[in-house]
């Protein structure tokens, strides 16, 4: 047993604080600048989601029939049947917090705690992403991953303040965005359906190719099935990655675990996301939902 007096708490985070304004120096930078850079993010981001918002079509009181999914490639009817109860409601829009780990660099690269909160809209698609990664125990990076209303954008600050990242819009990154949207739609299930402008190819019996034209872009997917006829695995064979100041085409691999019923819909909490290069697989993204909030046509 120590000998040492207790520790209270903001004794503790002492230390952590004379870190941060030790390194604030380093970069040149004063407190009252990194919480207006902090402020003004912040309002940044808030008007993004609310013009998400403002896209969102109005709710839909028709619930959803077999007759919805009755037409499409037996795995993803079954997957309908499946996730989905009797007179399921049409998500309007969903919110999901994240909690994972997020990798910068190449696969030696270390792991850094991310968190997130993620907005989606079904209809038409869109979504913005707004998570929060600690390079260390001192250096929060803000990233806003957003595609509103056919717009797509990606900008990251260091201490909400120095730019890591600022990603103009380019087809490019249109299709990388709408291919993300497309992929993570399993969380908000009904999106998938043929009425949000999906369309499903047969492959075999475990996979089926859906196909999103938004605002001129274009993107495919193809999702496999488990023998649960749950989506364990969604695959993209071209997707456009940022390499430098351009961007190159890669495979690219979500996968999809532990589902649980949230509003009368079967959906993953558990997922990890890698590209898949030639020199190897690069996973990047890895983490789990620890909340759903659906916005339901009732």
């Amino acid at each position: 047993m120590s000998d040492e007096p207790p520790t209270s708490k903001g004794d503790r985070r002492l230390p952590r604080l004379a870190a941060r304004t030790a390194l604030f120096g380093l970069l040149g930078l004063s407190l009252g600048s990194v919480l207006a850079g902090r402020r003004r993010t912040g309002r940044q981001r808030a008007q993004l989601v609310e013009e998400l918002r403002e896209t969102a079509s109005e709710r839909s009181e028709r619930p959803i029939t077999s007759e919805d999914y009755a037409d499409l490639p037996d795995p993803v009817r079954r997957y309908f049947e499946t996730v989905l109860e009797p007179g399921q409601s049409r998500v309007r829009t969903a919110r999901l917090k994240q909690r994972g780990e997020f990798r910068l660099g190449d696969s030696e690269s270390s792991w850094h705690p991310l968190r997130a909160t993620q907005r989606y809209t079904a209809s038409p698609p869109g979504f913005v992403w707004d998570a929060t990664i600690r390079l260390g125990s001192v250096l929060p990076t803000q990233v806003v991953d957003s595609y509103v209303d056919g717009t797509p954008a990606l900008a990251a600050r260091l201490l909400w303040t120095v730019p890591v990242a600022d990603a103009a819009p380019t087809p490019e990154l249109a299709a990388g965005e709408l291919s993300r949207y497309l992929a993570e739609a399993v969380w908000f299930p009904t999106a998938l359906l043929p009425a949000n402008g999906i369309e499903w190819e047969p492959i075999d019996d475990d996979a089926a190719r859906a196909t999103l034209t938004h605002d001129g872009t274009t993107v495919s997917l193809v999702f496999r099935f488990d023998e649960a006829n749950l989506v364990d695995r969604v695959v993209a064979e071209d997707r456009f990655r940022a390499v430098g100041d351009g961007f190159e085409r890669a495979k690219w691999t979500g996968r999809f675990a532990d589902y649980e019923r949230r509003d009368g819909m079967l959906v993953p909490t558990r997922g990890e996301v890698e590209w898949n290069l030639p020199s190897g697989d690069l996973p990047y993204w890895r983490g789990r939902i620890t909340e759903f909030e659906f916005d339901l046509g009732e």
